[in-house]
């Protein structure tokens, strides 16, 4: 973990929305600050999601992770829970909640409502994909960390993929896989690829090698540290680009 650049005003849980509430991290001192919306894996908003808004509050930016799970949180040992709690969620139903978490955020007197970005981990990066495209102009950058479902030849879950979305994006987007990723094959990458230069968008893809699925979450067995790291300045620098240093 890099050591934090600002120290935090606030982090904590709190409502966004009737029937909806959020992880919710700001930088201390002079505001406002860019902020980022934040997807949680498919096992729910618990201690690696709220570290991951702590970091970015660390770094001079605004976080909130929506609780699309509504309290729900799986050990990462329960894989059957989680994936069984992944089948009930509706794309439409987490767009109208990151609509309003995104709201939320822009309302709050310490973010710049013109700096908004997205960013999320597996069904997470799928989200953060989705909600880049739905929400236009309003999110100015996407960082998708193993986002399963986004081009699957077949997507096990039914869930449509989303290559038609990208010619509607505005700002960059950076994506991370693993190599070793078996839930994400190689074919993936390059239907992404692919689509995103036809489309004229632009975008990052960093394949790490010898790395598998869940690299960034340093509570799971298949942590991968030079992987987490790089990424995570990856992120940072993406961020810092489009958000802190926008026109």
């Amino acid at each position: 973990m890099t050591q934090n650049e600002h120290a935090l005003a606030e982090a904590g849980m709190r409502e966004i929305a009737p029937g909806l509430s959020g992880y919710l991290a700001l930088p201390a001192g002079e505001g406002p600050f860019p902020a980022v919306l934040v997807f949680i894996e498919a096992f729910g908003l618990n201690g690696h999601i709220q570290d991951v808004c702590r970091r970015l509050a660390g770094a001079g930016i605004a976080a909130l992770a929506p609780d699309i799970y509504h309290g729900d949180v799986y050990s990462y040992e329960d894989m059957d829970g989680a994936i069984s709690r992944l089948r009930t969620l509706d794309d439409d139903q987490v767009m109208r909640e990151a609509g309003q978490a995104l709201d939320h955020l822009a309302n709050l007197d310490a973010v710049d409502a013109g700096a908004l970005g997205v960013m999320g981990f597996c069904m997470g990066g799928r989200f953060a994909f989705l909600a880049h495209q739905r929400f236009g102009e309003r999110s100015r950058a996407a960082a998708c960390f193993y986002g399963a479902g986004i081009a699957p030849a077949s997507d096990p879950f039914g869930r449509p993929a989303l290559l038609d979305h990208i010619k509607d994006m505005h700002g960059p987007v950076a994506l991370y896989y693993g190599a070793q990723d078996t839930s994400i094959h190689a074919d993936e990458h390059g239907r992404i690829a692919e689509a995103f230069t036809t489309a004229h968008r632009d975008f990052l893809m960093r394949v790490f090698h010898n790395t598998g699925h869940g690299f960034f979450c340093d509570q799971r067995k298949s942590y991968k540290q030079s992987a987490a790291e790089e990424a995570w300045e990856l992120t940072l620098g993406l961020f810092r680009r489009h958000l802190h240093d926008r026109p």
